[in-house]
């Protein structure tokens, strides 16, 4: 039996296709989403873009046929405008005049007249309360990714006679087919499937004293090369920092995008920014002009407003978080670094000033080319799937581009876990030999022991 699926406006603004998207089934827009669409079309953002995207969808559908009567969809189903079911009855406490109470009234009018009803929208609450009033509901996913624990993470623990191990470290090399993976659930050893580029931790068989850290190259297990190196006196502390400056000490033309998830406190940023600082002012080899740095809070889907001053000057309290980390980088003596707070502003400032690291928000992103650059995106995780492909499709010759962020600190309204920019390009980008990754672990935390273990714990 064919199912009517009613589109909230909501579902339209985050993917403008989703009405292509239910094959042979029906889909019905309610009028008062085209005017809530009608209310964004101006607006100089992602959302704006998506609903003058959808009204040109639905132009060329409305000339192909009768919106009102029902347009065939390329799947098979049709498409309807429904102005319909004023009559029909909603809780007497549900103002009509809200629109998300006039889209549950449309699909009431619609179950009443027989037909098999399914709301679809990314409102939790209309969720609730389609759900309070006996109306089939579900959330739209157009990219998503899978659960959390079934996500790619760049690294993976595997096994080796203590004899492979030592050859490892003698001839620099290792083939696949001496290294094993530990499925618990059956107690038993099987042979690795591996990515290109995975992080990987080689445990002797004999000895639990004995280990060894390589990287999968596409053919076969090589050392890490840049594992010890310290960034502006920054050490790294346990293994998946270790992982992570391999990925970020790479060059760009080997390693273009860095993807580097994790919780709070694993300093993620920190060493974004000090291997990026490292580059563009130790190093001496021009190698990448500048650090760009943005934040999508910074805005790909909102205006910045009408705070005073210049471009910086608005972005800037965005960018306070970017600030804690310089603190640390410019002067890395702990003990003398806070006694004279003026100085350690003045360097801090010079930093900007000659333009050694600039900030942008996101949104001015679109249409650049993007070389010789180190760009670091931090909390990737609050982009949508379109907006991650925006940022990577930037990217010129010579550029690096650093992804980073926490799946856990989502603060989008319509993104999760299994739907946000950051995961979306992690999982699709496994694999490919120009994308190096790593996941960082909750007992990675080195922020404060209270930063640990309210990772542990909350």
């Amino acid at each position: 039996m064919k199912k009517t699926y009613v589109l909230d406006t909501n579902v339209i603004l985050y993917s403008p296709g989703a009405i292509f998207s239910f094959g042979e089934n029906d889909v019905v827009i309610p009028e008062v989403v085209l005017e809530e669409l009608d209310a964004f079309k101006k607006d100089k953002n992602d959302l704006g873009a998506n609903a003058r995207h959808a009204s040109r969808i639905l132009d060329k559908l409305r000339i192909e046929g009768n919106l009102n009567k029902g347009v065939v969809l390329p799947g098979g189903g049709t498409l309807r405008v429904e102005m319909n079911h004023q009559d029909a009855i909603i809780p007497p406490t549900w103002d009509k005049t809200k629109p998300d109470n006039r889209i549950l009234q449309v699909c009431k009018g619609l179950q009443e007249a027989g037909e098999d009803v399914c709301l679809i929208t990314k409102d939790i609450f209309e969720r609730i309360k389609a759900d309070s009033a006996n109306i089939d509901v579900e959330d739209f996913h157009e990219k998503v990714v899978p659960e959390n624990d079934n996500q790619y993470t760049g690294r993976i623990e595997l096994y080796a006679s203590s004899l492979k191990i030592d050859d490892f470290y003698a001839k620099k090399i290792l083939d696949v087919k001496d290294v094993f993976y530990y499925r618990k659930e059956a107690n038993e050893y099987v042979e690795p499937c591996l990515y290109n580029n995975q992080f990987i931790l080689i445990h002797s068989l004999e000895n639990p004293r004995q280990s060894a850290v390589g990287r999968f190259n596409g053919k076969s297990i090589v050392p890490l090369y840049y594992k010890d190196k310290t960034p502006l006196g920054i050490v790294p502390r346990n293994l998946g920092q270790r992982f992570m400056l391999e990925a970020l000490y790479t060059d760009a033309d080997k390693a273009p995008l860095v993807i580097v998830k994790g919780p709070a406190g694993t300093a993620k940023t920190l060493f974004s920014l000090a291997v990026g600082l490292d580059k563009v002012i130790e190093e001496q080899t021009k190698q990448y002009r500048r650090v760009l740095v943005c934040r999508p809070n910074v805005t790909m889907d909102e205006e910045i407003g009408f705070l005073p001053g210049t471009e910086q000057e608005k972005i800037s309290p965005f960018m306070r978080p970017i600030f804690d980390n310089l603190e640390i980088l410019v002067d890395s003596n702990e003990k003398e670094r806070y006694k004279n707070e003026s100085e350690l502003t003045d360097k801090i400032r010079e930093l900007f000033d000659r333009r050694i690291i600039t900030t942008e928000a996101v949104a001015y992103l679109r249409g650049r080319s993007i070389v010789k650059n180190w760009m670091i995106i931090d909390e990737a995780q609050n982009l949508t799937p379109k907006q991650v492909k925006s940022i990577i499709t930037r990217v010129g010759e010579g550029t690096k581009l650093i992804l980073i962020g926490d799946p856990e600190q989502i603060d989008q309204p319509f993104l999760d876990s299994r739907s946000n920019g950051l995961c979306y390009a992690s999982e699709n980008m496994k694999g490919s030999e120009l994308c190096y990754q790593v996941t960082l672990k909750h007992d990675e935390c080195e922020r404060s022991p209270l930063a640990y273990e309210a990772a542990k714990r909350l």
